[in-house]
């Protein structure tokens, strides 16, 4: 576990499948571990699911980058035919191809949101999708982000 999670407060649970970001809400409010979310803008970190492109996707429409500074105003001496402009526009974002991180079913992770650096993950293996067994699963979840948290002593 990176250290770094000991320092998040606030969290912001993204969609994942078989309503499990509904169940671990309430579970993370009864534990009492993180205080979530429902405005992405205070959240120190996030839960997924999945982590790539559609993750990056998702980040960024809830954080877009800044806009780049304007350009510095033409100096007076400067001609305008004298400026040419040559190159391709560069991707923002740097792609590190397809990464298949998280695409597998079970893991689950806390990604802080200034960094995007991943703070914990668990590998969770579900029986079926029925609220039961997530309902289990997201109390498993807790307990083990406390354990590595340092909240409940070792047994």
């Amino acid at each position: 576990m990176d250290p770094a999670a000991r320092d998040v407060k606030s969290v912001y649970i993204l969609r994942m499948g078989s309503g499990l970001d509904q169940f671990l809400a309430s579970e993370l409010i009864k534990s009492g571990v993180y205080t979530v979310t429902t405005d992405p803008q205070k959240a120190d970190a996030l839960f997924t699911d999945s982590l790539g492109e559609s993750f990056e996707k998702k980040f960024t429409e809830l954080y877009p980058p800044p806009p780049p500074p304007p350009p510095p105003p033409p100096k007076a001496d400067e001609k305008k035919e004298d400026k040419k402009e040559v190159g391709l526009v560069g991707d923002p974002m740097p792609r590190l191809g397809n990464s298949t991180m998280g695409r597998g079913k079970g893991t689950i992770f806390l990604v802080e949101r200034k960094s995007r650096n991943l703070l914990w993950s668990m590998n969770r293996q579900p029986k079926n999708s029925g609220s039961q067994e997530m309902v289990g699963q997201a109390r498993k979840i807790v307990e083990q982000l406390k354990k590595d948290l340092g909240l409940t002593p070792p047994k």
